[in-house]
């Protein structure tokens, strides 16, 4: 009996997760470009807080810590 590929089988999981994603992406930047569509902008203005903590900053704040 044949051993299954796992690693195959995440492989392709990988691949359709990265489709779908790259697909919504498209929809959602369309729905952005529409002039007078209903799509409400969903990029709110980073403050300079936000992106420290996001890309992990030393200097940063984060709440909860001392």
């Amino acid at each position: 009996m044949a051993k299954p590929n796992y690693q195959f089988e995440k492989r392709q999981r990988e691949l359709e997760k990265k489709k779908k994603q790259e697909e919504k992406r498209q929809r959602d930047s369309a729905a952005r470009n529409q002039p007078g569509g209903t799509a409400v902008d969903a990029s709110p203005v980073a403050t300079e807080s936000d992106q420290a903590e996001a890309t992990g900053t030393p200097g940063a704040t984060v709440a909860g810590t001392g």
